[in-house]
């Protein structure tokens, strides 16, 4: 008994090399070797917590051998350092060795303070381990009061699963303690209490992006020397959010940490508490950023110092590529083009790694039901096949803008955004993809390797909502023109046949009417429609001069004034009348006669005016078109001379200067004039 109460006194440890010691003045009687580390203890201090150690140390007893031969002070310092205290050697009475402990050396030496009394420091990182521990020595409230496994099941209840960062840590230092701590139940716990506090948490902790990885350390370096902006704006009340924003990077760098099947694990309970997509989705991205290189073209260079720690095998990476596809939520995301960029180098990735068809294809759809977010430099993926003769891979932007016709399709059946186009209201998100859709075949054109065919497909796929005008359209048939001169008249013919003249814009109309790359057929319909789309002009210019300031030099309006002065002249001579004959109510019905009928001939008058200036109009706007008529039949039976003489001849008969420059196909210049497309499809 006094050697129990000197042991725990004030104990102290000392490590010397692989050894450990309890330093109480009392002589060590029981050496415990966990891994490579040996701990010269005393036996009452652990045999009045651990039911376990009191077992092995009392079988021990009873047997009178010990597992291995005494020690003697020389075998002692040869295995240290040499310089040990006289009161810590003697002989050696038991040694045990514990297989397999829970957390290594590391917990066994927390575990050993415990039994001397010692205040341990209990967190996040450490009370798995522990309660594991405690579970493997049978360190229960029935054997010893306050004992570990109370103590650790008590911190772990009240703290660590009530905070969403500590059930992280938690759960982290799980992965060496398996199977125990799921027999326990603490992995479980530990996920069940993530997957609540993250879908308890504010929702604005997840607008904010998700940093790649050098930018987001340079700013965490910076922001405590400067002050933080948010899109280029001082948020001097939101600094506030700004510091939950941090918190929440935070959160998912701590769950990063996690291994695969846990990060699994995690993913699977998120989605099963229903918990909001954007959050899950942030979760996917922040993980894939940290494991997969190169998904982000602004990191293909990870640092030096996580590269060797982080880079996983080409295996590794597919499963957990196709681990992150699978768990995409089907919903369209509502954050920033952030996430359709990180989609498209998911895509990206999975085509270097030859990843799965079935995981190829649910990527493709979640990006094409998003496809409006998508810019230019997305849609470019490069070939990695060699089947593909092209340098970007047109099939998969075919496979993804058929998904994104699909899902809108879906969406009018539904009735979502039906009755808009009903009442002739395109769809926004269909126009930004026309256009993207335009610059893309525009990008694509030059390739030599591009067959007419798969051009052809790929301009014909989007509906004629798509496009208000087709100068973006133009613009990349010239181009392909120009890059494939030697494709046949035929095929030269049914590439220009995706445009629809009528809405081509003026200044698309003069450009393609002397480009040389054009079939003549083509040519000779720009100029129909070019005339057609003047004569809009013309006759809306006349109809805007009629009344505006300028259109007081008109006939009509000449005579109109006249009248409008003599009206008044005889309204103010009646007036004089009635001061000079006042009483007399006789002449007022008279005075209203007159007027009305005075209004009734100068408006008559007025319309006549207009009808005949009108007349002339027409006759000359239909003198000038019988004039063109002439002159695209004589060119159709003249046929197309050389050196362009008959575009010089057009030039000189009407007078005008052709100019060069395109517009934009989606500026709204010019009036559409027709809703429909009449050419064919069709091959």
């Amino acid at each position: 008994m006094a050697a129990a109460v000197a042991a725990a006194e004030k104990p102290s440890s000392s490590s010397k090399g692989q050894a450990w010691f309890c330093t109480t003045g009392l002589p060590s009687d029981i050496v415990i070797e966990v891994d490579d580390m040996t701990f010269h203890l005393h036996k009452f201090p652990l045999m009045s917590k651990s039911l376990k150690l009191h077992q092995l140390i009392t079988e021990q007893e009873t047997n009178g051998s010990s597992t291995v031969p005494p020690q003697t002070t020389e075998e002692i310092r040869e295995n240290g350092d040499g310089d040990v205290d006289g009161d810590e050697i003697e002989e050696i009475q038991c040694y045990i060795t514990l297989t397999e402990f829970p957390g290594g050396s590391e917990t066994f030496e927390t575990v050993a303070k415990f039994c001397y009394g010692v205040k341990i420091d209990v967190n996040s990182g450490n009370v798995a381990p522990l309660r594991c521990a405690g579970e493997f020595l049978d360190m229960t409230e029935e054997y010893s009061e306050d004992n570990l496994i109370s103590k650790t099941e008590r911190f772990l209840s009240q703290s660590v699963l009530k905070s969403l960062r500590d059930s992280i840590k938690a759960l982290k230092s799980c992965e060496k303690l398996m199977p125990l701590a799921e027999t326990l139940g603490i992995t479980q716990r530990c996920v069940d209490s993530i997957a609540s506090r993250a879908s308890s948490a504010d929702p604005a902790l997840f607008g904010w992006p998700v940093n790649d990885g050098a930018a987001a350390n340079e700013a965490r370096s910076s922001t405590s020397k400067q002050q933080i902006l948010w899109n280029g704006i001082d948020p001097g009340g939101r600094r506030k959010g700004a510091a939950r924003g941090n918190n929440a990077e935070l959160w998912f760098e701590d769950m990063v940490l996690l291994s695969l099947p846990f990060f699994k694990r995690l993913i699977f309970a998120m989605k099963a508490t229903d918990l909001s997509p954007d959050i899950i989705e942030s979760c996917l991205m922040y993980y894939a950023k940290k494991y997969i290189p190169g998904i982000s073209r602004s990191n293909r260079k990870p640092s030096s110092s996580s590269a060797s720690s982080t880079t996983a095998s080409e295996s590794e990476q597919r499963e957990l590529l196709e681990t992150i596809i699978s768990n995409l939520p089907l919903e369209k995301s509502s954050r920033s083009p952030t996430a359709t960029r990180f989609l498209f180098g998911l895509l990206r990735t999975a085509n270097i790694l030859n990843a799965s068809e079935a995981c190829r294809a649910a990527l493709e759809k979640k990006i094409g039901s998003q496809l409006e977010k998508a810019t230019l430099d997305d849609l470019l993926i490069p070939s990695y096949s060699y089947l593909n003769e092209t340098l970007y891979d047109v099939d998969c932007v075919e496979r993804i803008l058929s998904n994104f016709l699909d899902g809108l399709e879906q969406r009018n059946q539904a009735g979502i955004h039906g009755e808009d186009e009903e009442n002739g209201v395109r769809s926004p998100a269909l126009m930004l993809v026309g256009k993207l859709i335009d610059g893309y075949l525009s990008e694509i054109a030059s390739d030599a390797n591009l067959k007419p065919e798969r051009f052809y497909n790929l301009a014909i796929s989007l509906p004629d909502q798509a496009r208000l005008f087709d100068d973006g359209l133009y613009r990349a048939v010239d181009v392909y023109l120009k890059a494939h001169p030697w494709i046949s008249e035929a095929e030269r013919e049914k590439i220009c046949g995706v445009m629809d003249y009528q809405k081509l814009t003026l200044e698309a109309c003069t450009h393609a009417a002397q480009n040389e790359r054009l079939p003549l057929r083509a040519v000779v319909q720009v100029l129909f429609f070019e005339q057609l789309q003047l004569r809009h002009a013309i006759a809306g210019t006349l109809l805007a001069a009629e009344t505006a300031p300028l259109e007081s030099a008109r006939p009509s309006v000449l005579l109109r004034r006249e009248l409008d002065e003599e009206a008044e002249e005889e309204e103010a001579d009646v007036d004089v009348e009635e001061n000079e004959h006042a009483g007399v109510s006789v002449s007022a019905p008279r005075a209203d006669y007159s007027s009305t009928w005075r209004t009734a001939v100068r408006e008559n008058q007025v319309l006549r005016f207009d009808m005949d200036s009108m007349r002339t109009r027409v006759h000359q706007l239909e003198r000038e078109c019988s004039t063109m008529k002439k002159v695209i039949d004589k060119i159709e039976k003249s046929g197309p001379p050389g050196n362009g003489g008959w575009r010089g001849s057009l030039t000189k008969r009407f007078g005008c200067k052709f100019k060069t420059q395109v517009c934009d196909s989606h500026e709204s210049t010019v009036v559409d004039t027709r809703k429909g497309r009449h050419h064919h499809h069709q091959q």
